[in-house]
C-alpha cells in the first residue's frame, strides 16, 4: 500500500489526524519537499513529532529512482509525505501511476491546500479563480514569460482571479518574495495585487495594494504568494479593504 499525505501548509502540526494514523500505521515514510515545504518545521522536528524516521527524496530519487518507495510499498505499508495536498503536483501523479503500474494500492489523505488557503485569507471566492500560474525567477534579466502574462490577461478577461506560485529552488533553498514577483509583473500588468504570506500560520499576511507599491514592500519569511485580482463581487471588495487594506480607489 503507498499512501499520499499532505502534511498541509506551515509546520509538523498541519497535518490531519487522518494523516497522523497513516504515519503510525506505516512501516516506511518518504518525503519530497522540492515541490514545496514547510517553512515552520524541520525534518527532524516533524520526525521527532510523529515518532517516525523519514526518508527525504529529491526529485531524481522520486522521478527517475523511484524504486526504492514502490518496492517498499509492495512489501509493507508506506507513506508519501507532500508539503500541502498530494496529486497537485504532477510528480506526485506519475508515482502515483508507477504504483498502479506494479498493482500496488494507493491512497491520498488530503491536506490544506495553498489555493483553498488564498481564497480563505482573502475573502475572494474560490469559484471565482481561473487558471493558476506560477512566476518564475529572472534569466539572465528576461521578463516574465509571456505564457504567465497570458493566463493572467486571459482569467481578466473573464472576471477571474489568478492565483500565482512563487519559484521555489529547494536546493539553493530560495524562495521568491512577493515583492519580487510584483516587480517582475508590474510593467506589464501595474494593477491591484494581494501578497498572502506564511499561509497556514498562526499569523499569517495579507496586503492588497497597486502592484507597482508592492514591489517595495516587505512580507517577512516565506512562503509567499501573489493574487491578481478579477471582477470583484461587492463582498469580495469589502473583505479586500478590510482584510487587506486595499485601497478603495482600486477596488
Amino acid at each position: 500500500m503507498l499512501t499520499f499525505v499532505g502534511l498541509g501548509l506551515y509546520d509538523e502540526r498541519s497535518i490531519t489526524v487522518q494523516g497522523q494514523e497513516a504515519l503510525r500505521d506505516a512501516d516506511r515514510v518518504f518525503a519530497e519537499f522540492y515541490t514545496s515545504r514547510l517553512v515552520g518545521t524541520t525534518i527532524e522536528e516533524l520526525e521527532a513529532h510523529h515518532e517516525v524516521a523519514i526518508d527525504v527524496r529529491d526529485r531524481a530519487g522520486v522521478e527517475q529512482e523511484p524504486a526504492p518507495i514502490l518496492d517498499a510499498a509492495e512489501t509493507g505499508s508506506t507513506v508519501f509525505l507532500v508539503a500541502g495536498d498530494p496529486i497537485v503536483s504532477t510528480t506526485h501523479t506519475d508515482l502515483r501511476l508507477r504504483a498502479h503500474e506494479r498493482d500496488i494500492e494507493t491512497r491520498i489523505v488530503h491536506g490544506t491546500t495553498a489555493q483553498t488557503a488564498a481564497g480563505s485569507l482573502t475573502g475572494l471566492q474560490n469559484y471565482r479563480f481561473g487558471k493558476a500560474t506560477t512566476i518564475p525567477f529572472s534569466y539572465r534579466d528576461r521578463p516574465v514569460p509571456e505564457s504567465v502574462v497570458g493566463t493572467i490577461e486571459d482569467n481578466r478577461d473573464r472576471g477571474l482571479h489568478t492565483l500565482c506560485y512563487l519559484d521555489i529552488k529547494a536546493t539553493e533553498e530560495r524562495y521568491m518574495s512577493a515583492d519580487v514577483a510584483a516587480e517582475r509583473l508590474a510593467p506589464e500588468l501595474d494593477g491591484l495585487g494581494v501578497v498572502v504570506a506564511r499561509a497556514g500560520s498562526p499569523e499569517p499576511l495579507v496586503v492588497a495594494d497597486r502592484l507597482s507599491a508592492l514591489a517595495e514592500g516587505e512580507f517577512g519569511d516565506p512562503l509567499h504568494l501573489l493574487v491578481l485580482p478579477g471582477e470583484l463581487h461587492h463582498l469580495e471588495r469589502e473583505a479586500l479593504e478590510a482584510l487587506a487594506d486595499a485601497p478603495p480607489e482600486l477596488l
